[in-house]
């Protein structure tokens, strides 16, 4: 932190809900250092922080202080290497609109991560990450499956996937998708089932700093046989394939 002056004994850390106007606080001690900055470190899961997004303060005595920050909060390889872990909560500390701290707090599950998706030579493919899997990053080789999944009427197409380590790549045939549905219509819902991971992970992209991806991310559609294709994301960013008009 840049700060005029070194902190006063007895400051503490304030964070408010923005919802419910809960606060938790921590006390920060005396740092000390010169003025013109000061480092701390504080642990957050003792503090039993719910979902939601919590704003940071300092206070000292009466007077309240919201941090401003100049940090957006976003380094897609630090988020890499936090979503190796096997979690339950993901914290992400960023910078709002108006240039303040805050921490979005969200519920955590194993997730295949996207990170590129393209039509190429009449297939769907899609490379990313295992987000949360608890998985090493490493050369290992996982076996894995791409299922396509149709939900008014029932249909599934599944293809071999490539896992290794944490990162994925899949293929599937746009031909066979249209030929499982005659119709040709629907939205198609892709998940990855990788050996040694229980249930199925599906296809969303939550790590980036992206929100809101259906109004912001668009992908070109294709054409087979006629036929318009598009990848989109739902309103909660997990992937969809869109068949017909």
């Amino acid at each position: 932190m840049a700060i005029d002056e070194p902190l006063a004994e007895g400051t503490r850390l304030v964070l408010r809900h923005r919802g419910s106007g809960v606060e938790r606080e921590v006390a920060l001690g005396t740092p000390g250092g010169s003025p013109g900055d000061a480092s701390v470190a504080v642990s957050l899961a003792p503090l039993s922080l719910t979902t939601g997004r919590w704003d940071a303060y300092l206070q000292a005595d009466a007077t309240r202080t919201r941090i401003q920050s100049v940090d957006p909060g976003f380094s897609l390889d630090s988020l890499d290497a936090y979503a190796l872990g096997r979690r339950t909560m993901a914290y992400r500390a960023y910078r709002t609109r108006n240039g303040f701290l805050a921490i979005k707090i969200e519920e955590a599950e194993p997730v295949a991560d996207v990170r590129a998706v393209w039509f190429r030579e009449g297939r769907f493919e899609v490379t990313g990450l295992l987000a949360y899997t608890g998985l090493d990053d490493d050369d290992r080789h996982h076996e894995a499956r791409l299922a396509l999944r149709h939900t008014d009427p029932a249909a599934t197409v599944t293809v071999a996937a490539t896992v290794q380590g944490v990162r994925f790549h899949a293929a599937l045939s746009l031909c066979d998708v249209l030929d499982a549905i005659p119709e040709s219509e629907g939205v198609w819902e892709p998940s990855l089932e990788v050996d040694g991971v229980d249930g199925q992970l599906p296809l969303g992209a939550r790590l980036d700093d992206i929100e809101g991806k259906r109004r912001r991310v668009h992908y070109p559609r294709a054409l087979v046989d006629g036929v318009p294709i598009m990848p989109s994301f739902t309103s909660d960013d997990e992937l969809r394939l869109e068949v017909g008009a």
